[in-house]
């Protein structure tokens, strides 16, 4: 069997047609193999849902215990067999419980990397490469001018801005899942000890990562707070929020944007933040071509993001290589 064999595009999404199942589909499915908690990658509606454990109480957090009619959780490097197919889930370094999920049959591999990261993340497993004939990956950022700095650097432009703005509220946007998250460990790493303020729409999550073993140091949420208080702290918010009403709320508040896209200046322009933190959780252009070297594929599909740089730069390297364009992935904010 060639590793091409195991995985074919359907308008569901990716599908495995020896084990019966479905990767991350973009429609309710019988059976679905899920990398992550993302809403672009995990959503309500399938029968059977398989995922690491940390996933399942993600996806049912965020969609309700009734969500999916049955949950396996997968344990790490577990093997299992589905179908005439063996299936393991690996870590993706991307959020709490983000994984790859290897499939082997005929003594072909194939991974779906799903979202992924190679830098260093303190609230999930790191990414763990497996070489594979098959390299399904990402390219969220998979065009040479996108090279993230490192998260220390970032940190230290905006402590220098609390310094400078003593009296302003720092609202940081970030993604309610996995970015907020990881905002507060590195805050925590660095040594700030002070309460960190929260927006509502991200106490469940912030909670839930608490009540799976991720420490988050003490927060407090914003409703609850009074305005004066709130000078010269840090304010977590979603990303629409940062310029809505409801930052008004804040002591002239500052607002951050943090994410990969904001390298791109127009971005953060057209998003009105004053002070824009380049942190990504996904890969950048070098990690993204380092780790196609690393696992050693011969064959690289690319399902979403700057498909045709990283498919043009593949097949530079002498591998065979195709953009995926999955309707439906990629959706979510970095």
């Amino acid at each position: 069997m060639k590793a091409t064999d195991l995985l074919q595009v359907r308008d569901e999404g990716l599908y495995c047609p020896p084990g019966g199942f479905y990767i991350d589909p973009v429609q309710p499915v019988d059976r679905a193999l899920v990398t992550h908690g993302h809403g672009d990658h995990c959503r309500p509606g399938h029968r059977h849902l398989m995922a690491t454990a940390d996933t399942i109480a993600i996806a049912q957090t965020r969609y309700g215990a009734d969500a999916f009619a049955a949950v396996q959780a997968a344990e790490e490097g577990e093997v299992m067999r589905i179908g005439d197919v063996d299936v393991h889930f690996r870590p993706a370094g991307h959020v709490l419980g983000s994984a790859q999920i290897v499939i082997e049959a005929g003594g072909a591999r194939a991974i779906f990397t799903g979202d992924y990261k190679r830098a260093h993340d303190p609230t999930c497993t790191p990414f763990a490469p497996v070489p594979c004939d098959l390299f399904v990956t990402e390219a969220t950022f998979g065009l040479p001018v996108f090279r993230h700095p490192p998260i220390q650097g970032e940190l230290d432009r905006l402590f220098t801005s609390l310094a400078a703005f003593p009296e302003r509220a720092h609202v940081l946007g970030v993604y309610a899942l996995g970015k907020a998250q990881r905002i507060i460990a590195e805050l925590r790493a660095r040594g700030h000890d002070a309460p960190v303020y929260l927006h509502g729409a991200l106490i469940k999550l912030v909670e839930l990562y608490e009540a799976l073993g991720v420490p988050m140091g003490e927060w407090r949420p914003v409703l609850d707070t009074d305005k004066a208080e709130l000078r010269g702290q840090i304010v977590l918010a979603p990303p629409g929020a940062i310029q809505d009403r409801w930052a008004r709320r804040l002591p002239d508040a500052l607002p951050v944007g943090v994410s990969g896209w904001m390298q791109v200046r127009a971005r953060a322009r057209q998003r009105r933040v004053e002070l824009p933190l380049i942190v990504s959780d996904h890969c950048d252009w070098d990690a993204l071509c380092a780790t196609v070297r690393e696992v050693q594929a011969e064959t690289v599909w690319v399902t979403h993001g700057a498909e045709e740089a990283l498919v043009h730069w593949c097949r530079e390297q002498g591998l065979e290589a195709a953009p995926l364009s999955i309707a439906g992935l990629g959706e979510e904010e970095d």
